[in-house]
């Protein structure tokens, strides 16, 4: 068999493990270091990220950037179904006037909807809102009553009203929020988060995914996906109540001592297959089980909160057992505590179609209020801790709702990507002012639009990446979260 030149990265982690096994014995704190950074970060050459050199076992060091970062690590609230702007943030006092009837015919001119008939066929009329508005803050931002906690924060956010994306069906469009794409296999942000700047956590992955609400995500995985960049950076979801992740305890009857030598035999076998073959996967493979190893007592810790007051969890109206979106936004703040780099939290169900368990007069009431104060909370409580200083906190969904109706059992709103609002706080954001303005109507971004690709370039900027710079080569082109895309949103930063 033809030996293949052996990568750097696996060349420096070859010699680690001979010389950490010949120093230290069968538990080599280099090689374990090593692994928990999740090797290397982007490619060299001209528009290539920043380059990180595998961590030592004295320290663990955050790779180079393009440019000085505001943000150390972000935490996405994912409201994953498509809220309703125009029932929580973006009041419309035409468009109430003008409820049931026709939305002019311009307006829906080249449009296209999750469910043409409504629009088109049966010729959808126009909806206003029953919820109550008022404005808050010294930004004077309109907030709904089925949002009082996040009314109370608006100051310390910045409420971006012109949102737009490109697909309208509901895992698509998850796909694309996440990915920057609606086709199947590109890496999602998290993963290239952690790809750029690695991450600052030695025993907890970089990209962590938390789930509520009455079912996953649609898409699933593939939201938290590493696609074609290494395995090593793709999201790990913890559950909410048992064990963090299933299957990670020590086999009943085996010792430490015991799988300590096992790993290390496994991790012997994968570094000569690493030297024969160059194959930098296995470098992944071997990340996994160190890794799995060191969570075995990691994983446990960060979500027992034994140690939270009785006023943190008032505050996020969680319990410390009981599994909710307010105990995920607790378990979020811990977990940038402890260095993960990217935390990503799901809530279900925020769709609005009118038909059972997605009307806008209840359900979507019941589903704000399981958000409305962990929300709020987490903003207050990294702001108390000094921690908003370097997270960086995104609030929104996939696409937001026409401000036509859609009837079906009751009325609902069909799905909309033209323009939804989104919320943004933290590292370098300009916090307490409202970004963009929609017509009287609610339909299309009148200034300011932010697309997806826009918003993805700015939170890598914001980390200290270039969305240009930040690239993979594969299948013989450099791919880029933002595509050929993205811009800059200047006015959102402070």
């Amino acid at each position: 068999m033809e030996n293949h030149p052996l990568p750097q990265s696996l060349q420096d982690l070859t010699r680690r493990h001979f010389f950490g096994r010949c120093a230290m014995g069968l538990g080599n704190l280099a090689l374990a270091s090593m692994l928990a950074e999740g090797q290397t970060g982007p490619t060299s050459g001209p528009t290539s990220g920043p380059t990180s050199a595998p961590a030592t076992a004295e320290s663990l060091k955050t790779p180079a950037t393009h440019h000085p970062a505001r943000a150390k690590s972000i935490i996405y609230l994912f409201m994953a179904g498509g809220p309703s702007q125009l029932e929580l943030f973006d009041a419309k006092p035409r468009l109430n006037q003008l409820s049931g009837q026709p939305i002019p015919d311009s307006f829906l001119e080249g449009k296209r909807f999750a469910f043409m008939d409504s629009s088109f066929k049966n010729k959808s009329t126009l909806l206003g809102s029953k919820r109550t508005f008022r404005q808050y803050g010294q930004s004077g931002a309109s907030v709904s009553d089925l949002l009082p906690h996040t009314a109370g924060i608006v100051d310390d956010i910045a409420l971006v009203k012109t949102c737009a994306t490109n697909l309208f069906n509901h895992a698509p469009a998850k796909l694309f929020m996440n990915t920057g794409s609606g086709q199947f296999g590109r890496p999602s942000m998290g993963s290239w988060v952690t790809y750029g700047i690695g991450s600052e956590s030695r025993d907890l992955p970089g990209f962590v995914v938390l789930q509520s609400g009455p079912r996953g995500p649609r898409g699933g995985a593939v939201n938290w996906s590493s696609g074609f960049l290494p395995t090593s950076h793709q999201g790990v979801p913890l559950r909410g109540s048992g064990d963090p992740i299933l299957n990670l305890g020590r086999p009943e009857g085996i010792s430490a001592e015991s799988q300590r030598r096992t790993l290390d035999a496994l991790s012997d076998l994968n570094l000569r297959r690493a030297s024969e073959t160059g194959d930098p996967e296995i470098a992944t493979r071997i990340a996994s089980y160190e890794m799995a190893y060191r969570m075995q007592s990691s994983a446990p810790e960060l979500t027992n909160l034994q140690g939270e007051t009785d006023a943190t969890l008032a505050l996020y109206g969680c319990t410390r057992d009981t599994p909710s979106f307010a105990r995920n936004c607790l378990l979020a703040r811990r977990l940038v505590e402890r260095g993960v780099r990217f935390v990503q939290l799901y809530h279900t169900n925020w769709d609005s179609h009118g038909g059972p368990g997605e009307t806008l007069e209840t359900d979507l009431a019941k589903v704000a209020h399981q958000v409305d104060q962990g929300c709020a909370a987490l903003i207050k409580d990294l702001k108390s801790r000094g921690l908003l200083e370097d997270v960086l906190v995104v609030w929104g969904g996939e696409f937001g709702r026409t401000p036509m109706g859609e009837t079906r059992e009751k009325t609902g709103r069909n799905h909309h990507i033209d323009a939804f609002t989104m919320w943004f706080a933290g590292a370098g954001i300009r916090a307490g002012q409202v970004l963009g303005e929609t017509d009287e109507l609610g339909f299309n971004p009148v200034v300011d639009r932010a697309h997806v690709h826009d918003i993805h370039a700015t939170l890598l900027h914001l980390l200290g990446l270039d969305h240009q710079r930040l690239t993979f080569r594969f299948q013989g082109r450099d791919f880029r979260l933002t595509d050929i895309h993205g811009q800059l949103l200047h006015k959102l930063l402070a």
